[in-house]
């Protein structure tokens, strides 16, 4: 069997226990400065993606108003009747909260009294938000003449 002498263990760790109880002066500067640089880098990084993302919400937000705009007026368009919708162009400006635009519908009647064809530009008074075009036709209906003995022609 192999003996291990104990003697070399204690002298050792006495010997490491002196080295590390120097005095440290002038490293807690160092540490608070370099901790201050490290702690810079991130929120800079940080900044930078709130940054985007607010960005990116902002363009989420006006073209959920544009295209609730967009749908309003093609739904309107389309509810009315053929006949009322008049030919020319109206201009429209909106300048309350919560998304001020300017609506331009232009409507133009190829085939008279058959089919007008309407467009309709949104354009944001915000020069954040993008502006959209939204184009469709309307046909008169044509109603059916089974039991109609008077009914118009047309």
């Amino acid at each position: 069997m192999m003996k291990i002498s104990m003697r070399n263990f204690d002298r050792a760790a006495s010997t490491a226990t002196t080295v590390t109880k120097r005095s440290r002066k002038g490293i807690a500067l160092v540490e608070v400065i370099v901790a201050m640089v490290l702690l810079a880098v991130a929120v800079a990084s940080l900044a930078s993606l709130i940054y985007s993302v607010s960005q990116s919400s902002l363009k989420a937000t006006g073209n959920a108003y544009r295209n609730g705009v967009l749908m309003q007026e093609i739904n309107r368009l389309e509810g009315i009747p053929y006949d009322s919708i008049p030919v020319g162009t109206t201009t429209i400006s909106v300048s309350t909260a919560p998304y001020p635009h300017t609506r331009v519908i232009t409507v133009t009647e190829p085939v008279a009294a058959v089919i007008k064809n309407v467009t309709v530009v949104i354009t944001p008074t915000n020069v954040k938000f993008k502006p959209d075009t939204v184009s469709f036709t309307r046909t008169k209906a044509r109603t059916s003449r089974v039991l109609c003995t008077d009914c118009p022609t047309g």
